[in-house]
């Protein structure tokens, strides 16, 4: 007897951060999903996931083709606009959809059957499971995976030290300033070891930054990446040949799966870090798992990899099991 894959949506905005935490839950419990990235029109854009009337007609899929059945018998969400898919996804298939919404969905949580948000979010609920930051892929196979896919890297000088550069946020600053003060520290480092660097910037890094970055970083041994016109993305393979790894403040995302390899990460934050991420950052001081740049090389033990993805999605199979139990005894009465 072949037995049933369940059926699953990845959603998200399409923002990577997004949507990488939803396809690592979704993979996680060893669905393969749908990635689906939504489109919504304004004022449902603005106001997800709390407006709900007429949402249908404004919810669009990449193609621009409205959702429509079968509904996925889970459905993972991940960020405020997908928490109105999610949300509506749960009454469209009369509850047979079973909802996961990943980070605060700003709304009541009950509105799902189930949120998993980091601790920094700061929201409880019987039905909400907390992290320390964000879900990703990286694990020992996915950094093997990576070192296979680039094994170039291997052949630049150690210690070989990733580099991943983010932009500007409410709680942090990402300017010219900062980037010189970094770049002047990593080249004090540089000049005491020697080695190499593995520099990536993201999205949200503006164009005048990576070339500054691309500048400074010309004339040491080493590889940088700020788009396809570097090639392919080498991203999973900076983490895998990395002997350390410096990491902007303002990212959760990319702290989470720096942190996650097992290996040395620092930051440098010459400002006080504020809001939520202030509490994120000092859940990983305290564990072990992030350092300050400043800080000796030789410090404390390295603690093991930041882990999460697979325990939560054990947590997640736990109560997926419990709600369609729970179903099937409410049917057969």
């Amino acid at each position: 007897m072949v037995s049933h894959l369940p059926t699953c949506w990845a959603i998200s905005d399409g923002a990577a951060g997004n949507e990488n935490q939803a396809v690592a839950l979704a993979r996680a419990l060893g669905l393969p999903p749908r990635v689906l990235r939504v489109r919504l029109r304004q004022p449902w854009s603005a106001f997800a996931p709390r407006l709900i009337l007429g949402a249908a007609a404004a919810i669009r899929d990449q193609d621009g083709a409205p959702l429509s059945p079968p509904w996925p018998d889970i459905a993972i969400g991940c960020g405020r606009r997908a928490a109105l898919v999610t949300r509506l996804l749960r009454d469209w298939s009369g509850r047979r959809c079973w909802t996961v919404q990943i980070l605060d969905p700003r709304i009541d949580p009950g509105a799902f059957d189930l949120v998993v948000a980091p601790q920094h979010d700061g929201i409880d609920g019987a039905n909400v499971i907390r992290s320390i930051g964000a879900l990703n892929a990286v694990d020992a196979d996915w950094l093997g995976a990576g070192r296979t896919h680039f094994p170039a890297l291997s052949e630049l000088p150690s210690p070989r030290t990733a580099v991943l550069i983010g932009g500007s946020n409410r709680a942090q600053r990402i300017d010219e300033i900062y980037l010189a003060a970094l770049i002047e520290r990593l080249a004090a480092r540089h000049a005491d070891e020697g080695g190499s660097f593995l520099v990536s910037v993201s999205r949200r890094t503006p164009p005048a930054l990576a070339a500054e970055l691309r500048a400074a970083f010309g004339t040491s041994p080493g590889r940088f990446w700020s788009g396809t016109q570097d090639g392919e993305n080498p991203y999973a393979g900076y983490l895998g040949w990395a002997d350390r790894i410096v990491v902007t403040p303002d990212s959760v995302n990319m702290l989470s799966e720096a942190c996650a390899t097992g290996k040395p990460v620092y930051t440098f934050a010459p400002r006080m870090i504020e809001g939520k991420l202030a509490a994120f950052h000092a859940e990983l001081s305290g564990s072990g798992h992030l350092r300050r740049l400043d800080d000796p090389l030789q410090g404390p033990p390295q603690p093991p990899p930041l882990a999460e993805t697979a325990a939560i999605a054990e947590l997640v199979r736990e109560r997926w099991k419990a709600a369609g139990a729970s179903r099937l005894a409410s049917s057969a009465e």
